[in-house]
């Protein structure tokens, strides 16, 4: 399959891209690259160093479907440039699905956010409770999701709302909750912990992967225009940091936080319709850790969505 990833080069992307290759399809990436490249090159693979706001019908052609992971990501980030996050993540969707249907594109995957669900005290978040988002970033996954919704008649579309991801990439982040606490352990032998009581959904980066790959052979007729929770275990912030000490000579220590953020989400749908879940949290800690100790992993400004989005000089 011939198939273009938007947001290639970031944390999800180049993960993404190793394992489609592997599996014998052609790749083009369009990344704007504020991340860096994060990608060897290969002979089925095209880059392509571009804002997906400036996107034509020509970058489409020929292929046979997106998987849409470009967007500006996370709280900090968004609130630092609104403006910017609203023409990116909201937007450029609407340029992404007109191009999309020019360019007779079979397939498009989406990948909104579980965060969109807001605040919840339910044991079972399923895909049809009411989404109450509390940031921007999350307002804009919703409003995107309801664009793509809005070309139903045209494109064949898949949402997929991860939960928090966590495990290695090439472009780590350390600012989401499983990554970042493990490297607290390596680096300080201290893990600190704001509130602990909240609760997130986690997925290992690599099952992510494989759930969008999974959508990629499904027919219309049963997947189109569906939309899947992507979220396998619900922890609390002091129970991932637990699970870290057990693995770690490290201690915790825990401080208020303002955070309210709380939300369990449930992924029999997706179970449902075939996908087999491979790893856990856990093993996101150790292959963290084994990566961390192994090559004495110092972390750079690159590592945080926040530091490098400072730096940016984009609007």
């Amino acid at each position: 399959m011939k198939i273009i990833i938007l947001g290639g080069c970031g944390y999800i992307g180049s993960v993404l891209t190793d394992i489609l290759l592997k599996k014998k399809n052609k790749i083009k990436i369009i990344d704007n690259q504020w991340f860096g490249k994060n990608i060897n090159s290969h002979k089925h693979l095209k880059i392509v160093k571009k804002d997906i706001r400036n996107l034509k019908k020509e970058d489409f052609k020929g292929y046979d479907a997106i998987i849409h992971l470009a967007n500006i990501a996370n709280d900090p980030s968004v609130l630092l440039k609104p403006d910017l996050s609203w023409d990116v993540n909201v937007l450029a969707t609407m340029k992404i699905c007109e191009l999309a249907i020019e360019a007779k594109i079979k397939k498009v995957i989406f990948s909104s956010s579980g965060s969109v669900y807001g605040v919840s005290n339910k044991k079972k978040v399923v895909e049809e409770t009411d989404l109450k988002p509390i940031s921007i970033y999350n307002k804009t996954k919703m409003i995107a999701e309801r664009v793509f919704l809005s070309y139903s008649k045209y494109l064949d579309t898949t949402i997929i709302r991860p939960a928090t991801v966590c495990g290695l990439s090439r472009r780590l982040r350390l600012d989401v909750s499983v990554n970042m606490l493990t490297y607290q352990a390596y680096k300080n032998k201290l893990i600190t912990v704001l509130g602990g009581s909240q609760i997130r959904p986690n997925v290992h980066i690599i099952d992510l992967c494989n759930i969008f790959i999974h959508f990629l052979s499904k027919k219309k007729s049963s997947h189109h225009n569906k939309i899947y929770n992507a979220g396998f275990e619900n922890l609390s912030i002091l129970d991932i940091a637990k699970k870290i000490k057990a693995k770690t000579n490290c201690e915790i220590q825990i401080n208020p936080s303002n955070d309210p953020r709380s939300y369990r989400l449930n992924s029999d749908k997706l179970l449902n319709s075939g996908f087999k879940r491979k790893y856990s949290v856990e093993s996101a800690i150790e292959q963290l850790i084994y990566f961390f100790e192994r090559k004495k992993f110092k972390a750079s400004d690159k590592n945080f969505n926040i530091k490098t989005t400072q730096q940016l000089n984009v609007k």
